[in-house]
């Protein structure tokens, strides 16, 4: 049966075996039949291990350090940004212009529910009780569907105009495990719109 390697495959696990590993060498060489120059090869190699590591940790502490301070520099600048832009967008002479001119004005969000689906996420909160979440954008909500392991069709399980939505029926058999596929689509005055969302199945735990 073949064995696993012997190196351990993590820096600071391997740090600990070469410590290991050229400590007994050291203390007894004619054992294992090594000259002082095979000795003191091993241990410059480890002398550098140990040398580049804590230079990696240094490096990775400074870096965090330096990615943080970056953070904290860009979070403090677009405080200060949009707090200046709402004093300028509040003068009564404001306008479009002098805010495109500014970058200030975002762009125009275009959502085409008549060609999006909506995504579903699904929570099983056990016994056969299921939270389903979604966004609902500038849709009245959306239309759930449902179709159990042994059914034949979707069945429409209702409407949703707020997520979360929560499926409180049982299981088909108490005590068992069954699986559940919930599909959606957007709804807009009493049609549906757009298409059925992909398929996501849960697992409802007993």
């Amino acid at each position: 049966m073949p064995k696993s390697d012997f190196i351990p495959s993590h820096d600071y696990d391997f740090l600990v075996w070469l410590d290991h590993f050229t400590a007994n060498l050291t203390a007894e060489p004619g054992n294992y039949g090594l000259t002082a120059d095979d000795i003191s090869i091993i241990k410059a190699a480890s002398d550098d291990f140990h040398a580049k590591i804590i230079k990696a940790g240094e490096t990775q502490a400074a870096a965090k350090q330096a990615t943080n301070n970056k953070n904290d520099s860009r979070s403090s600048a677009v405080s200060k940004v949009r707090a200046l832009v709402r004093q300028i967008k509040a003068r009564p002479n404001y306008t479009e212009g002098q805010g495109a001119n500014l970058g200030i004005e975002g762009h125009e969000q275009i959502f085409d529910l008549s060609s999006s689906k909506p995504d579903l996420y699904g929570i099983d909160q056990t016994g056969g009780k299921v939270t389903l979440s979604f966004t609902k954008y500038k849709s009245d909500g959306i239309n759930i569907y449902c179709q159990r392991e042994n059914d034949v069709d979707w069945v429409l399980l209702g409407r949703a105009t707020v997520s979360p939505y929560l499926d409180t029926r049982p299981l088909l058999q108490v005590g068992k495990p069954e699986l559940r596929r919930y599909a959606a689509i957007y709804m807009v005055k009493d049609q549906e719109i757009g298409q059925f969302g992909n398929d996501l199945v849960i697992n409802c735990a007993p």
